[in-house]
């Protein structure tokens, strides 16, 4: 063994005593830094994924959007391009919009969008979010509402609302009177997000033609692509052979604003732990300092007998490494543990607070994802060790620069 690292390891473990407690403390700070990044960038990573397979379960791997509407003609195209590509397994074309629903005095501002139900299934399983009533009852002249939204109108499965389109303003100002849709609650779906359980009207693509007045013209087509198939690769192919002002999007492309939100909200969360690495780095270099100063005499000793100065500053650096090295270890331990029992610490919060069911009402979820990508885990463990052992360099420095003769006659 290199007198070195003998010697980094000698003034880590002093002989007479197992866990010296400046080691002790250097290696926790390194290790609660590494344990909540790893956390954090988990759970961050399970609600990610999460959502992107309710956006995929709801539209598809890639979507085909027109600037205009797509009109008999350019559907036809449209369809045989899909038709043809080996990469799509089913496609099914939508149109969307605003609309105003109303039911026993009570208004609500969904999203609406109209799809054919024999297409739409083999694209999209609505059926495996349908938590009352039946997609079969589905027709033109009844809707599917989202669970939030009809909770906040009272709704259920049997009662007729009323839609108002855009279009009833459209013949406002051609002095013409539309009256309002009266259509059944077919049925009540509930996908897990936010978002689209709080706002979003399913119906038939006739209604919605009629709604908006759209005649036999649609928005785009949702599309389902083959198992182990790249979404990037199979929207790039469609492109080139997609015709003018059409355009093929992938789920990440569809959804690209509220993605990069929740990117932005993980690498902001991500930088702010770091400085609980940071912090532990200082404490490291702080401490080494003072055994500098301490070992001073030492230190000199060591170059009178022959030891050089890299030599010197390389004990220090190999005590902030072996720091960095058993903090990450323990930080990985002690962060996969919490992962493996993230339910149970959420269940007791929410026993020890509100309740569960209250817990799963105001945020949502009764139970955190999770999804550790090795990617992560390569990034932490890295800028941890780097973290520790640069940590290491101003102490060794300050060694280093020592001369033999004036150190030896330091008290």
């Amino acid at each position: 063994m290199p007198w070195p690292v003998y010697l980094a390891l000698k003034q880590l473990f002093p002989s007479g005593r197992r866990v010296p407690f400046f080691t002790l403390i250097s290696v926790l700070g390194v290790g609660l830094g590494v344990a909540l990044m790893l956390v954090t960038m988990s759970i961050m990573g399970g609600f990610g994924h999460q959502i992107k397979k309710m956006i995929i379960d709801t539209q598809g791997e890639v979507q085909v959007k027109a600037r205009v509407l797509l009109d008999q003609p350019a559907a036809a195209q449209v369809e045989k391009v899909l038709a043809a590509a080996p990469s799509v397994a089913a496609y099914a074309p939508y149109a969307s919009g605003m609309i105003m629903i109303e039911y026993q005095g009570r208004p609500g501002f969904p999203a609406i969008q109209g799809f054919n139900y024999e297409q739409m299934k083999k694209v999209v399983p609505l059926e495996r979010y349908l938590i009352s009533g039946s997609l079969d009852n589905l027709d033109d002249d009844s809707v599917i509402l989202s669970s939030l939204l009809a909770s906040s109108l009272g709704v259920r499965v049997g009662d007729v609302v009323s839609i108002y389109s855009p279009l009833a303003l459209e013949r406002a100002r051609q002095n013409e009177l539309l009256l309002p849709r009266d259509v059944l609650v077919a049925g009540i779906f509930h996908v897990g997000h936010q978002q689209l359980d709080s706002s979003t009207v399913l119906c038939s693509l006739r209604l919605m033609q009629d709604l908006y007045g759209l005649e036999q013209r649609v928005h785009g087509y949702n599309v389902r692509l083959r198992p182990g198939t790249d979404e990037y690769e199979a929207a790039a192919l469609l492109n080139g052979r997609l015709p003018p002002d059409t355009r093929a999007l992938t789920w990440f492309e569809a959804n690209a604003d509220f993605q990069a939100v929740l990117a932005f909200e993980r690498n902001m969360i991500f930088f702010l732990l770091t400085f609980i690495v940071v912090v532990a780095a200082f404490s490291i270099t702080s401490s080494l300092l003072v055994t500098v100063v301490r070992k001073t005499r030492e230190i000199g000793l060591l170059g009178a007998m022959g030891g050089r100065a890299r030599h010197i500053a390389a004990s220090f650096c190999v005590q902030g490494l072996f720091i960095g090295l058993a903090g990450t270890a323990l930080g990985l331990a002690g962060g996969f543990t919490l992962l493996y029992f993230r339910d149970n610490i959420v269940g007791f919060i929410a026993r020890m607070t509100m309740g569960p069911d209250a817990f799963a009402k105001f945020y949502q979820f009764s139970s955190l994802p999770a999804n550790t990508t090795p990617k992560d885990v390569a990034i932490i463990i890295i800028f941890s060790i780097l973290a520790s052992t640069i940590a290491g360099l101003i102490p060794a420095w300050r060694a280093a620069k020592l001369k033999p003769v004036e150190a030896l006659r330091s008290e």
